[in-house]
């Protein structure tokens, strides 16, 4: 490390406080062991400053600049061990005390919040007002706004309503030099240069520290209905092609590979889960109208409403995210929404025990695996075949070993010059979760 704890701990506690600022040897066993899980280094952070106010926030990033201090941002570190490992880091900055919402323009539909703050916990108050925020992270109950920006986390909602760049209308982040800087506001509006919203979205910290968010809205739909076909793969992937091709709206449409099918009790072969939210008379005939399309296919359906609806995404959540975390490997991938059954099939016949969940429009997707039962071969053939299939495969989490030995991102385009000179625009002295991105960045 660059200086020790004695070193850095009184320049931060002059912003900060004693109270807010914890050596490494003080902090909780499963929070170092979740930090460790990050960082490549043995030599682990001096100490974990919790900044109280947006001000403090900037004004321990001027410090760390000025001292050439490396810092690792995080909220309640639920994705601090996703993408690359981080790399002699001498400070961790955990923002889950900038938890305030700022605004809540109901009228507008837009909510404006500190980047520490829940989902879980804004989706409760927004609920009062009969509104949502259209997102499906991984770690509902964990996940701040500014981890899910930093990581560009949306989830299965995203068939309907886009991305977490089509949700973000402002932003506020850190500079290097610890100034605050924004973009956008609570309208979109054409500017010129950088994007930042953007920019910032799936950036995962390495730009600067995400402080304030302003998010679109929606008002929460009147009802909601889940159909679930099972069947052979042939048949999933007619029904999918024309479910995409019809005029049906529904808002989630996820392909599941048959180990899935399976964890989830669903029954044997490959699944399709597709997520109706309307007017009730519009759910119930568009929901039939499936049903009616699987049965003439041969593929086996039900459907899901109220606490049951509920359930099954909380179930098909826990399945792809907090089961076997110990030795789970998790990667993201994308492939052309075309391949997407075909990606599946794939994975079954690589790695029969795995599990996969696409989302049918985009491509995007979530691949597990468990790392006691394959080897890195098996990851590098899966990226191969979706490299092929014009996508990718990241690997977000895996075990600490397997990140040493792996190129996480494993990016083969030709935009690594771009990205190395945007790093040094925003962050010259390289100070912000060094080596975390592609290529070392």
């Amino acid at each position: 490390m660059i200086q020790q704890t004695k070193a850095i701990a009184p320049q931060l506690e002059s912003i900060v406080g004693s109270a807010s600022i914890r050596a490494w040897e003080n902090i909780e066993a499963d929070k170092q062991k979740q930090i460790s899980q990050a960082i490549f280094s043995s030599t682990y952070p001096t100490c974990l400053v919790y900044p109280n106010t947006q001000q403090e926030l900037a004004e321990i990033i001027a410090c760390a600049d000025k001292n050439r201090w490396r810092v690792l941002p995080c909220g309640n570190g639920s994705k601090l061990n996703w993408g690359g490992l981080a790399k002699e880091i001498d400070v961790i900055i955990n923002t889950s005390k900038l938890n305030c919402i700022v605004e809540h323009a109901v009228g507008d539909l837009t909510l404006t919040a500190e980047a520490g703050a829940k989902f879980s916990d804004i989706q409760d108050i927004l609920s009062k007002k009969n509104q949502f925020l259209a997102l499906d992270p991984a770690y509902p109950q964990m996940a701040t706004l500014g981890g899910i920006v930093a990581t560009a986390d949306a989830g299965s909602l995203r068939q309907r309503y886009g991305g977490v760049r089509d949700m973000l209308l402002g932003i506020s982040f850190v500079r290097y030099d610890g100034k605050i800087a924004k973009a956008g506001g609570r309208v979109v509006k054409n500017v010129a240069g950088y994007d930042l919203m953007k920019l910032f979205t799936g950036s995962f910290g390495t730009l600067g520290i995400i402080s304030q968010v302003t998010f679109r809205l929606y008002p929460m739909p009147e009802a909601s209905q889940t159909v679930v076909l099972i069947g052979a793969t042939d048949a999933i992937a007619e029904v999918n092609k024309i479910l995409l091709a019809s005029a049906l709206t529904p808002v989630a449409i996820d392909l599941l590979s048959t180990q899935l099918v399976n964890r989830l009790g669903l029954g044997k072969g490959m699944g399709l889960i597709i997520r109706f939210q309307s007017v009730a008379e519009s759910v119930q005939e568009q929901s039939n109208r499936l049903l009616e399309v699987g049965q003439k296919l041969g593929l086996s359906g039900s459907s899901f409403l109220a606490n049951d609806e509920t359930n099954l995404w909380q179930r098909l959540q826990y399945s792809m995210w907090e089961v076997d975390t110990e030795l789970a490997i998790a990667c993201k991938i994308g492939v052309l929404p075309t391949a997407t059954v075909n990606t599946l099939t794939q994975l079954d016949n690589l790695a029969p025990e795995s599990m996969g969940l696409i989302h049918a429009s985009s491509g995007l997707g979530l691949l597990k695996f468990d790392s006691s039962k394959l080897s890195s071969d098996t990851i590098l053939q899966m990226r191969n075949f979706c490299q092929l299939n014009s996508g990718f495969l990241t690997v977000l989490e895996a075990p600490l070993a397997w990140k040493k030995q792996l190129d996480v991102w494993g990016y083969s385009g030709n935009a690594l010059d771009v990205m190395r000179k945007i790093k040094q625009q925003f962050d010259p002295d390289n100070i912000f979760s060094p080596h975390r991105f592609v290529a070392g960045i």
